[in-house]
């Protein structure tokens, strides 16, 4: 059975992520864990000003446990006729210690979580813990944007930097989610001059031979950031999913350089799966 790690903070954003989940896993025998993160330092101080009364377990622990539970019965009950199970998790951690630490103890396939493009400061808080999730937990993560409809994702474009290889385990884990989700594959090669890289040398002979039973397309760009290419792929093209090959955080800097949190969010019109390098 799979194990997917599903993260919540209660938002609207994050819930329609979980929802999102049990959609994609319909059909599949699935675990589920639903983890909730009370981070420490957003707790201390005003939480027990409000508290009044009440004794620090109510403040901190049960509020978000009952939220939790909530949650879970909505996820039960909205996927009644599958094979699911379903645990809840909640920790008082820092946010990427806590997701690393139940990767590894739940031997989780994948982590599926939102992100969001609107101003505030919870908003904002979370758009961050994703951008902590994709880089610092190795583990491929399903990103999905702030309002996205579910959509079976049949077509998925994966953008390649100059110096990414599809030789890796990072690609085979791509193209056996693919096999598994979708139709088709859409690989563009990207790179900032007309000079043929090493990997590009490589890249036909291994798409034909670890593709040639799958739909897909293969094209180069050159001369073209690479978040230029991808927008304008996305536009022109029935993508449904963008992943990447994150190595070393380069392609990930490159697609959303010189952006701000906000702006990265508001970037991600379509969910983004990250597998690592």
């Amino acid at each position: 059975m799979r194990n997917i790690l599903l993260l919540t903070d209660f938002s609207d954003n994050s819930i329609n992520a979980l929802h999102y989940a049990l959609k994609l896993f319909s059909g599949a025998s699935t675990n589920f864990f639903v983890l909730h993160v009370e981070v420490t330092n957003t707790f201390l101080t005003d939480d027990l000003m409000a508290a009044g009364n009440k004794s620090i377990y109510d403040s901190l622990v049960k509020k978000p446990k009952n939220r939790l539970k909530k949650v879970l019965v909505d996820l039960e009950e909205a996927s009644k006729q599958e094979n699911f199970n379903f645990e809840m998790l909640i920790d008082h951690d820092v946010f990427v210690d806590s997701v690393n630490q139940v990767v590894a103890s739940k031997a989780i396939d994948l982590i599926v979580m939102g992100t969001n493009g609107a101003t505030g400061a919870r908003e904002v808080i979370f758009g961050s813990n994703t951008i902590n999730v994709i880089r610092k937990v190795t583990c491929p993560t399903l990103v999905i944007p702030e309002d996205f409809e579910y959509t079976s994702p049949k077509e998925i474009l994966l953008p390649l930097d100059l110096s990414d290889s599809i030789s890796g385990n990072a690609f085979k884990n791509l193209l056996t989610f693919a096999k598994t989700h979708s139709e088709k594959l859409h690989v563009l090669r990207v790179k900032p001059n007309d000079e043929i890289s090493v990997e590009e040398q490589k890249d036909n002979e291994y798409i034909e031979t670890h593709l040639k039973d799958f739909n897909y397309e293969y094209h180069v760009v050159s001369n073209t950031p690479l978040d230029h290419v991808v927008n304008s792929y996305t536009q022109t093209h029935s993508i449904d999913v963008v992943a990447l090959l994150v190595q070393k955080e380069s392609l990930f800097e490159r697609f959303f350089t010189g952006s701000s949190t906000t702006e990265i969010s508001k970037k991600l019109k379509v969910p983004l799966l990250v597998f690592h390098v």
